[in-house]
């Protein structure tokens, strides 16, 4: 464990960050599958625009990588102009 006044708080903000991490990450995966599951064009256009600002919003922190980001979109976008 930490002696150390300054690694304690690192331990603590660095879990804080963690479970931020944790949640944006899952929610963008929540609101893909949705958009996945969407049918409807104009519906799903509206849910494009808002997953791809969260998925930029992941690379841009490095909670996944660009070209992961990337690719994402590129399919994302595919699959709502093919409806």
């Amino acid at each position: 464990m930490a002696n150390h006044k300054s690694a304690l708080k690192r331990i603590r903000s660095n879990e804080a960050k963690r479970l931020r991490n944790r949640y944006q990450h899952k929610t963008t995966r929540t609101y893909i599958k949705r958009l996945r599951l969407t049918t409807d064009k104009s519906e799903a256009q509206e849910l494009l625009k808002k997953v791809i600002s969260m998925v930029d919003k992941l690379a841009k922190t490095n909670i996944i990588h660009k070209n992961k980001a990337s690719n994402n979109k590129s399919k994302l976008t595919k699959l709502v102009n093919s409806l």
